[in-house]
């Protein structure tokens, strides 16, 4: 009874020890994951670049739309001549207008080709979000597994002291052996680099936490509702991913940009172009022995453009952009293979988490009876110590196993919805500001604004 006091006594320890430094805040999944929704530069980063694609469609916009511009100018001479000196001056003004008024609809491809490339951004934030949300679980799980296998260890570590130095006390009364103390000290310096091994991936686990967190990891518990989000059938799963995964609608905004860019190409290597430009001045020139001169100028032309040899250089972007269209296309296939294995994969994850639960927990029970079974035929002269060594390798392997199973399947359940698509701040209702370049594409859609700014 002795030893397992000692055991007891160690939990509690760890266990207070645990308690005090979170106290003082913890940390739910669903607030982990708030955190590093607000954290995370990947995000970010992905945030940025939707909106650096939504000024393509302002860039592609301005085919069509007349550049104007405004010049002033002007000159100060002198020259001698005759023994006198000349000055004259000079001063011209003037506003000038060109525009792309036919272009074979190349532009409205462009523009829809980089509505789609913007869309194709929006959807990379949405599944950048799922791998982030997604690492942050599987962040942790794995600090508060660690954490469990640590105090395991710990528990070990007592247990083999306990064994050895009950061991040591049998051999000093003459009932017990030096292969007993042997095979005891053995298994502690086994058990104690275990616990430091243990230790060691709990900090590997604790730095990767706060790296995505931007926290440090405190107060962790197991507990959360999104199971609730998880669908009945493994069928339904796969309909609902291949409807809503960023992956997918990705893929599809891919091909209509694609599309968008071959009509592009095409409409540049088959179709005429047809355009206006005009002009507007004023000059003033200075005395040079003659009355000031001024005067006011207009013109206004027109040009067209008929492609007729570009040296390969046209044909080759038409069966450049084909290729992509092609190639986007299989890439959408390969989306849907991929998600329908993650779904499948998750699911499967999922029932076998369950079956490891209840195989590790039958285990356990077993095990627990079986060392206490075996240390009490030690103490009676029917065991050794190595048997009841054995038996606490099996008990720890089988608590290991539970743990491993009670953690796998939270992360097979966050990776189900992952699948799914549905592992994002709306979906789980995390308190945060939606991460979205929307709002920003339809304000720099409006391609007026940099004439009104130079106007006010």
């Amino acid at each position: 009874m002795n030893y397992r006091g000692i055991l007891s006594a160690s939990a509690l320890a760890l266990l207070v020890a645990w308690a005090s430094a979170g106290a003082s805040y913890a940390q739910s999944i669903s607030q982990a994951l708030t955190a590093a929704y607000d954290h995370a530069p990947d995000l970010q980063s992905a945030l940025l670049s939707a909106k650096a694609s939504a000024e393509g469609i302002v860039q592609a916009k301005s085919g069509l739309l007349p550049n104007i511009g405004a010049t002033i100018s002007g000159s100060q001479g002198t020259s001698l001549v005759g023994g006198n000196w000349n000055a004259s001056s000079s001063l011209s003004t003037g506003l000038s207008y060109s525009q792309t008024i036919f272009d074979n609809n190349r532009t409205a491809a462009q523009v829809e080709a980089a509505r789609a490339a913007a869309e194709v951004a929006e959807y990379q934030i949405r599944y950048t979000e799922q791998n982030v949300l997604l690492q942050v679980v599987q962040a942790y799980m794995a600090v508060l597994s660690g954490r469990e296998l640590l105090a395991l260890r710990q528990e070990n570590v007592t247990f083999f002291q306990a064994q050895l130095q009950s061991a040591q006390d049998r051999l000093d009364v003459g009932e017990g052996t030096r292969i007993d103390v042997a095979q005891a000290q053995a298994r502690l310096a086994q058990g104690q680099a275990a616990q430091q091994a243990a230790l060691g991936d709990l900090q590997n686990s604790e730095a990767s936490f706060q790296r995505l967190v931007g926290q440090r990891p405190q107060g962790l518990s197991t507990g959360h509702a999104y199971a609730n989000l998880l669908p009945r059938s493994i069928d339904a799963a796969i309909a609902e991913a291949e409807i809503g995964h960023p992956a997918i609608l990705l893929s599809k905004a891919s091909i209509r940009a694609a599309q968008a860019g071959s009509d592009a190409a095409q409409a540049g290597y088959f179709g005429a172009t047809a355009g206006v430009t005009g002009q507007v001045g004023t000059s003033w020139t200075g005395p040079s022995g003659n009355p000031a001169r001024d005067g006011i100028s207009a013109s206004l032309g027109f040009q067209i453009n008929i492609p007729i040899y570009s040296g390969g250089r046209m044909g080759s972007a038409v069966r450049q952009a084909n290729l992509n269209q092609i190639k986007s296309e299989v890439d959408a296939m390969s989306a849907y293979d991929q998600i329908r294995e993650a779904v499948i994969s998750a699911w499967t994850g999922i029932q076998s988490a369950d079956a490891q639960i209840s195989a590790a927990q039958a285990a356990v029970s077993s095990s627990n009876t079986v060392l206490d079974g075996v240390i009490q035929e030690r103490d009676l002269g029917a065991a050794t110590t190595l048997d009841v060594l054995n038996a606490q390798a099996d008990l720890t392997s089988a608590r290991e196993a539970l743990i491993n199973a009670s953690n796998g399947k939270i992360i097979a359940t966050f990776s189900l919805l992952s699948a799914m698509g549905r592992l994002t701040a709306h979906d789980l209702g995390l308190a945060v500001e939606i991460k979205t370049a929307v709002p920003y594409t339809q304000a720099v859609e409006d391609v007026w604004q940099e004439l009104r700014t130079v106007v006010e």
